[in-house]
């Protein structure tokens, strides 16, 4: 009798182990670290996992459901300001893609600008080199010798790069950095001139310094883009850091701005605050975090810009002179502790802010961007492009007038940090990656 109890508690206790066992081997948990949970801070540390959705399948414009793009959990319990704010439904390119990766394994590509057709300049964040890639030959270059010193902490180090609209007799080169001054760092803005053999970058000098410069390494923004009269946009971080992100509502300091300069760096006179004695005459709109894409509607000539968010509530904005787009007073977001951003206040209007066009939740850490001016794929055109770095994957963004109707994920299998958009003067979709690679999508058989 006791030889029968032993051996159904030993049955037992083996059948409990073995259901234990199984599980856990069931309890499959994503290994993406959450912002909260890793350098708590912006996009930069927190995200080396990648989105797990799938595209939907091709042939189909949008789902029949009518389904969110986004098919993960929100982060925050607020509720967008109109209906299409956040969660577009998914929109499916038809026609049939090819991908292609160009060159891979440069660290991390922060800016391109296409100088001749297929031939493309690109920053090298960290090692601060300026490059050229030649899409059709697969051919990276030697670095091109005269960049600026660059500060490549954190976030830091060579940033943007944009051509001047008459390349072609100027070879005016400009470059945006982040620069050791007195007092800590600046984003700075600076011009060269790409010499003949294409070897060097000739006396380069530096045009704009966003002051006040801060002894801190993130949020630096960067993006640069020239206007039809052939002036700059330039936009700003606020730092990141609280107290000094307060500085994005200040109009004494040209940090979270969106920056408007000649080719000088003068103020360009039309801004908003020109005659405003109390305010720096360079700023076009304030209020913003951390902006990180920056172009025009090809149709509209409406300027958008993305916007890292805190936690969530990244966005994308339509901006205008003189705005206040509410940082960091209002934000669909959260602290990166869990805590809320000013107890809570999302809603911008109501608080005499202007609305994001379009916010995600959750985090996506939307980057570069480019409006797809182009007939290569009918269907594209007019869309918006974001590089995703959180999330890893480029988002097609359908717009109609100024409100989002559709939203597409391409590239979500290539666990990849996209870094900047740019669409080719032939139509093709080029990306560069934190990872070092450019891909190039074009329409099959092209």
């Amino acid at each position: 009798m006791t030889k029968i109890s032993w051996s159904r508690l030993l049955f037992f206790t083996m059948l409990i182990f073995v259901l234990a066992l199984a599980a856990c081997g069931n309890d499959e948990t994503s290994n993406e670290e959450s912002p909260a949970d890793s350098d708590a801070t912006t996009e930069e540390g927190a995200d080396e996992g990648t989105e797990t959705e799938e595209s939907a399948d091709e042939g189909v414009e949008e789902s029949a459901d009518g389904e969110s793009a986004e098919t993960e959990p929100k982060i925050t319990e607020f509720e967008p300001a109109f209906p299409e704010q956040t969660r577009a439904p998914a929109v499916v390119t038809e026609t049939e893609l090819n991908e292609e990766v160009i060159v891979e394994g440069l660290g991390v590509l922060w800016g391109m600008a296409e100088f001749e057709p297929n031939r493309l300049l690109v920053t090298q964040r960290d090692t601060a080199e300026l490059l050229i890639v030649n899409l059709n030959e697969f051919a990276v270059s030697e670095p091109i010798e005269g960049t600026p010193e660059v500060n490549n902490s954190g976030q830091g180090g060579l940033l943007d790069v944009a051509v001047a609209p008459d390349f072609d007799e100027s070879r005016l080169v400009f470059l945006t950095f982040s620069q050791d001054v007195e007092g800590g760092t600046v984003t700075a803005l600076g011009k060269g001139v790409l010499s003949e053999d294409e070897a060097s970058l000739e006396d380069f000098e530096v045009i704009f310094q966003a002051e006040p410069a801060y002894e801190g390494d993130l949020h630096y923004g960067g993006r640069i883009i020239f206007d039809e009269d052939g002036n700059l946009f330039l936009t700003t971080g606020e730092r990141s850091d609280d107290p000094i992100r307060e500085r994005a509502q200040d109009l004494d300091a040209y940090l979270g701005k969106v920056i408007h300069i000649t080719q000088d760096g003068e103020a360009v006179d039309t801004n908003p605050f020109i005659d405003d004695e109390e305010a720096l005459d360079g700023i076009y709109s304030y209020g913003h975090r951390n902006i990180q894409g920056i172009d025009f509607h090809p149709e509209t000539g409406d300027l958008w810009i993305v916007e890292f968010g805190p936690q969530s509530g990244d966005e994308l904005n339509i901006v205008e002179p003189g705005n206040n787009y509410g940082w960091p007073i209002v934000s669909y977001g959260i602290e990166y502790t869990g805590e809320l951003i000013n107890d809570g206040i999302s809603e911008h209007e109501a608080q005499g802010f202007i609305e994001p066009r379009y916010y995600w939740d959750p985090t996506s850490a939307p980057s570069g961007s480019s409006f797809y001016d182009n007939d290569a794929i009918p269907e594209w055109e007019n869309n918006l492009f974001i590089g995703g770095l959180v999330s890893s994957y480029i988002a097609r963004v359908v717009i109609e007038g100024d409100t989002i109707v559709g939203e597409e994920r391409l590239l979500t299998d290539k666990g990849e940090r996209f870094r900047d958009i740019l669409v080719t003067e032939d139509g093709a979709l080029i990306a560069s990656t934190d990872g070092g690679a450019i891909y190039k999508i074009t329409a099959a058989g092209e």
